[in-house]
C-alpha cells in the first residue's frame, strides 16, 4: 500500500503540473494574439479603404477614424496649444496659490489679449452683454447721429456725414475714427458695436470721442469730443438724377441694404423712361453690406458669369449672375477709397466682365467676411471666415479694386462724376 500510495501521489502531482503548464501556454498564446491584434490594428488604423476591403462595415471604419481624431486631439501639449498652457497655469494656481480670481474677468481679458495678438484684425471677443446688444441691433434704420460708418481693420470710421445732422454741426468729418462712446475706451469700436450703442440711445445724448488721423492707415491724430443727440434718420439709400443733355442717368447707392437691388432696379426703369441711354452707378463711400444684394445688383447689368469667388477653409465657391439683366445700356461705375466690402465685389465684377468702366480711385480693400460664433460659456467670437476674390481670382482684401480711369477729386465741384457722365455719354450708340 505504501508504494502504491506513493505512485498515486506522484501521478496526481504530474497531472497538476501538466494542467498548470497548459494554462500557462494558453495564457501566453492569448497575450501573443492580443499583441498581434494590436500591431495589426495599429498598422491599419485610419486606413478605411483597407479595413472595408477586409469586410469591416463602415460603422467600424468610422470608429477608427474617430479614434484617430481623438488621438490627434490628445497630441496637444504645451508646445503647440494655448489651451494646454492656460490649463497648466490654472492647475498650478488651483493647487498652490492662496489667491483667487474672477473667472468672467479673466476670461474677457485673456480672450481680448488673444484677439490683439492675432493676425486677424477683425478677431474679437464679445462679452455676453455686448453680444446681446449686437443681437438686438437692426442693420438699417437705427437711431444715429447723422453719420454713415464703415470699418477698417476692425475700427469704425466715418464715410459720410448727413447734411444738417448733429455730427455735421459739431464738425465731424469723413475719415474720423471713433475712439470712445460715453467714456468707454475698453475696446476697439467696430461698426456693428457703434450701431448697437446708437440704436439703444434714440432720444438721448451720447458723448463720442473721435480721432482724426492724417490718413485712414495712420495710428495717430488729433482727438476731440462731441455730445450728440441720437435720432432716427431717414436718409434715402438711393438717389438719382437725369442729365437730359447727355441722356445719362445717375444712380447713387449709399450702402447695400436688404432691398438695394430692387431700389436700383426701380431707379434704372424710371431713368430709362425719362430717356436715359447710359448710366453712371456711384459706389463712392459705400461701406458694403449684404453679399446677396451685391450679386443681385451686379446681375441687373450682367447676363451671365461669375460675380465673386468666396474663399473659405473648404475651398472656393462662385456666386454667379442670375441671367436676367434689366439693361444692357452703357455703364460707368464710380469708386473711391471708401468703397468697401460688398460694394467692391460689384465694382470688380462689372469691371472684369467688361460690362462697365470704373472711374475714380482704388477701393478700400476690405475683401473679407466676418462671422459671429456663439460660445458655450456666453458671449461670442467674431473672426474672419472668408475672403472675396474677383471673378478672375484676384484678392480684394488689402488690395482693393483699381479703376479703369484713375481720377482724384480736386478743387471745387465733382470732377469724377463729371468725367463719368461724359464717358457714359460717349458710349451711347447712334439710334
Amino acid at each position: 500500500m505504501g508504494e502504491r500510495g506513493n505512485n498515486q501521489r506522484t501521478a496526481a502531482r504530474t497531472r497538476k503540473r501538466r494542467a498548470r503548464s497548459y494554462r500557462l501556454i494558453r495564457a501566453f498564446l492569448v497575450v501573443i494574439l492580443a499583441v498581434a491584434a494590436f500591431a495589426i490594428g495599429f498598422m491599419v488604423r485610419g486606413q478605411s479603404a483597407f479595413l472595408q476591403s477586409l469586410g469591416f462595415p463602415s460603422s467600424i471604419t468610422g470608429i477608427v477614424q474617430s479614434d484617430i481624431t481623438d488621438q490627434n486631439t490628445a497630441k496637444k501639449d504645451v508646445y503647440n496649444s494655448l489651451s494646454m498652457r492656460v490649463a497648466e497655469v490654472e492647475d498650478i494656481l488651483a493647487t498652490d496659490s492662496l489667491d483667487s480670481y474672477n473667472l468672467e474677468e479673466v476670461t474677457e481679458s485673456t480672450l481680448q489679449a488673444f484677439s490683439t495678438a492675432s493676425d486677424d484684425p477683425y478677431l474679437r471677443y464679445y462679452s455676453p452683454d455686448r453680444y446681446n446688444a449686437l443681437l438686438n441691433t437692426q442693420n438699417e434704420g437705427y437711431a444715429g447721429v447723422g453719420v454713415l460708418f464703415s470699418e477698417y481693420n476692425g475700427q469704425a470710421y466715418v464715410v459720410d456725414v448727413f447734411e444738417g445732422s448733429p455730427a455735421q454741426l459739431e464738425g465731424v468729418q469723413e475719415g474720423d475714427y471713433i475712439v470712445a462712446i460715453n467714456g468707454d475706451r475698453s475696446q476697439t469700436w467696430s461698426r456693428s458695436e457703434v450701431a448697437a450703442v446708437l440704436s439703444q440711445s434714440e432720444g438721448m445724448t451720447v458723448v463720442i470721442t473721435w480721432r482724426r488721423p492724417e490718413s485712414l492707415e495712420s495710428d495717430g491724430g488729433t482727438e476731440f469730443t462731441t455730445t450728440l443727440e441720437c435720432a432716427e434718420y431717414d436718409e434715402a439709400n438711393v438717389t438719382t438724377e437725369y442729365n437730359e443733355d447727355r441722356r445719362v442717368g445717375y444712380v447713387k447707392l449709399k450702402q447695400l441694404t436688404q432691398n438695394s437691388a430692387s431700389l436700383v432696379q426701380a431707379a434704372l426703369s424710371d431713368l430709362q423712361a425719362q430717356g436715359a441711354r447710359a448710366f453712371v452707378l456711384d459706389l463712392r463711400d459705400n461701406p458694403g453690406g449684404y453679399l446677396s444684394q451685391a450679386v443681385d445688383l451686379a446681375s441687373l447689368f450682367m447676363s451671365s458669369g461669375t460675380v465673386v469667388e468666396v474663399q473659405t477653409v473648404d475651398g472656393q465657391s462662385a456666386k454667379t449672375a442670375s441671367g436676367q439683366p434689366v439693361t444692357d445700356l452703357p455703364l460707368v461705375v464710380l469708386t473711391n477709397k471708401n468703397t468697401a466690402a460688398a460694394a467692391e465685389v460689384v465694382a470688380a465684377a462689372l469691371k472684369e466682365s467688361q460690362r462697365a468702366a470704373l472711374v475714380g480711385t482704388t477701393t478700400l480693400g476690405k475683401g473679407s467676411v466676418q462671422v459671429l460664433h456663439e460660445l458655450s460659456f456666453g458671449g461670442a467670437m467674431r473672426y474672419t471666415a472668408a475672403y472675396y476674390l474677383t471673378p478672375e481670382g484676384h484678392a480684394i482684401d488689402q488690395a482693393g479694386v483699381t479703376p479703369t480711369v484713375s481720377l482724384d477729386n480736386t478743387g471745387t465741384g465733382d470732377a469724377q462724376r463729371d468725367y463719368a457722365v461724359e464717358l457714359a455719354a460717349s458710349r451711347i450708340t447712334a439710334e
